[in-house]
């Protein structure tokens, strides 16, 4: 057995048995192995970012790692950015590098690179294997530390000798770490902040966003008069009829500071205390207000359902205490096609156990709004901020999860950086609709040149956030990726295409052509 067998067999006894891959020279050993190891699925993707961020779509929904596998120094560098987002929403990705033989590295070939300079921006677990003998146990720690709690991006450097030669050795999978229990002090010393009257807000996020978290903290805000909210851009928000609605922090700092104004006290339950995405001349970079004291219920290493559970009880909270969402959904809408008609025609339609991979940007600020009341579903959001990440999310939750309708939510502009996961939805026949709205501007960036106290912007400041000249044809660009595509100028047509394309098995694009905010 050689190495590369012996890593992918160690996966697949840790749990690990999807690789999203755009493999080299470095890593054809681990691709002929695939054949070998049948429980493996390989997903080849045509771009190291949506290798990278499939494999994070794929973790959120599965609740466990992807592996993936890159190409040297530069195959990690194309794939960093989604790694980054994984990173920052706490997702376990096993990212496994590619790298020149052990003997080779000395003649500075042209890949050659420092891979572990690149990788600890993303990664804060990293480790060469040296020897053919030792890859199957340092698989099992990478699958380990990934998992954590909490996730995270463990990178493991592959040299190609070690990969081909004899030798290799299977290795057992690790025993799971368990999430740390709140002591009952500090559930009662916060049971006791929120019952004194003073003005109090729980901020949810990470793990205490599925079901059992919302219906616990709910019950407690409910029984303390606190104000709800969860983190702006969550990795996984449960959330539609039947479950306890929350009001996300809002993006921009001056909303955010709006919603927290007055408070005395902030309960943080796996979430960092709130700062400004960036910063602003004269505006706060720190958002808890001024007098307001921060109390954390439950770290990102700790059990936050359970913590919020103990803390729903501590103040008294009946069991029915929960306020849950009512099924409600808006009308069709007709007339122009906007933002806000197309969120409404997702909220109208939006299927049952829907997968929702946003990053609509600013065409998509109604959309959860709309779709409140619709059947259960997940929501998964730019975690890092750095774009790029809807479709390969997409394209990962839908192997993870293929009995399940995703909806992708897609910037123009940022559909750009990584469109070519439509080829990967094609070609494994995925139940995907991607909906771009192409507003032909970078619309976002338009926002914040105003908000920075840059000077008024000129012709040529206007023709660097601006997407036409020529515009973009997503239609032809999609059916080029082999993914079926419509466009529509109208409500009605959108909420037609939109109806034809969850009713049909396999991927779908609808490109809208909305107005520029």
């Amino acid at each position: 057995m050689n190495g590369a067998q012996a890593l992918i067999r160690t996966l697949v006894a840790c749990g690990v048995d999807t690789c999203f891959m755009n493999p080299g020279t470095s890593e054809m050993h681990f691709v002929a192995a695939l054949d070998q190891v049948p429980e493996m699925r390989g997903v080849l993707a045509l771009f190291e970012g949506v290798a990278t961020g499939a494999a994070d779509g794929y973790a959120r929904m599965a609740d466990r790692p992807a592996s993936v596998l890159l190409h040297l120094g530069p195959g990690l560098g194309n794939g960093l950015a989604n790694l980054h987002n994984a990173r920052k929403g706490k997702v376990p990705v096993v990212n496994i590098v590619g790298d020149h033989a052990t003997y080779h590295k000395q003649y500075d070939a042209q890949l050659e690179s420092d891979i572990e300079t690149v990788a600890r921006n993303v990664s804060t677990w990293i480790r060469r294997s040296q020897r053919t003998e030792e890859v199957g146990a340092d698989a099992a720690d990478a699958v380990a530390a990934a998992i954590g709690p909490p996730g995270q991006v463990a990178t493991l450097i592959l040299p190609a000798d070690v990969s081909w030669l004899d030798g290799g050795v299977v290795a057992e999978p690790k025993p799971p770490q368990t999430r740390s229990p709140v002591a009952s002090e500090a559930v009662d010393t916060i049971a006791a902040t929120l019952r004194s009257g003073e003005p109090a807000a729980i901020l949810l996020g990470g793990t205490a966003l599925r079901e059992a978290g919302l219906v616990a903290a709910s019950r407690a805000a409910n029984a303390t008069g606190a104000k709800l909210l969860c983190e702006t851009f969550p990795t996984r928000l449960e959330r539609g009829a039947g479950l306890p609605p929350i009001d996300r922090l809002a993006y921009l700092a001056e909303f955010a500071q709006a919603q927290l104004d007055g408070l005395r006290h902030l309960v943080l339950v796996d979430v960092k205390p709130p700062v400004s995405f960036f910063a602003y001349p004269g505006k706060p970079s720190y958002l808890v207000p001024d007098g307001c004291e921060v109390h954390v219920l439950a770290t990102d290493t700790d059990d936050a359902p359970s913590a919020l559970a103990a803390l729903a009880e501590a103040v008294g909270a009946p069991t029915d205490a929960a306020t849950i969402q009512p099924a409600s959904r808006p009308g069709r809408p007709s007339g122009s096609l906007t933002g806000d008609s197309v969120s409404q025609a997702l909220g109208a339609l939006l299927p049952e156990g829907a997968i929702i991979s946003d990053e609509g940007n600013t065409s998509g600020l109604w959309a959860p709004m709309h779709t409140a009341g619709a059947p259960r579903h997940d929501w998964l959001c730019l975690t890092g901020g750095a774009i790029g990440q809807g479709m390969p999310v997409a394209t990962g939750a839908a192997i993870a999860c293929p009995d399940r309708k995703v909806i992708s939510l897609q910037a123009d502009g940022s559909a750009l950086y990584t469109i070519q996961a439509l080829w990967t939805q094609a070609r494994e026949s995925l139940d995907v609709v991607t909906i771009v709205f192409n507003n032909r501007s970078y619309a976002v960036l338009n926002m914040e040149l105003n908000r920075v106290g840059a000077e008024p912007p000129g012709p040529k400041a206007q023709d660097m956030l601006d997407l036409g000249r020529p515009d973009m044809d997503f239609v032809r660009i999609s059916e080029g990726l082999g993914v079926p595509a419509t466009r529509a100028t109208t409500a009605e047509e959108f909420a037609t295409q939109l109806e034809r394309a969850l009713a049909e098995p396999g991927p779908a694009l609808i490109e809208a052509m909305v107005p520029t905010l």
